[in-house]
């Protein structure tokens, strides 16, 4: 992990070639605590694909869970019970 101090973001092309070569996120400190992190483009995209997939999972999770609860149905029956009741 890289920790700078804030003072030395003055020189941004530094910290700019420090997230590039170590495509890592770069925490910045400020009287010795945390601050805030600095990332490169190209390591933030992969975090957000990274985020997304986890959404996707999550929501395909979702699915799963509602079918073994009993609480979905087969689209063919559900289709079927729509044009009964509607005479469809």
């Amino acid at each position: 992990m890289q920790i700078v101090p804030v003072k030395e973001l003055k020189d941004a092309a530094r910290i700019s070639k420090l997230c590039r070569e170590s495509g890592e996120p770069v925490h910045v400190t400020k009287n010795g605590y945390p601050d805030m992190v600095i990332m490169s483009a190209e390591a933030y995209e992969e975090l957000e694909r990274a985020a997304q997939t986890g959404r996707v999972v999550s929501m395909v999770q979702e699915g799963i869970d509602a079918v073994e609860r009993g609480e979905c149905r087969d689209a063919f029956e559900a289709v079927a019970s729509i044009r009964s009741k509607y005479g469809l």
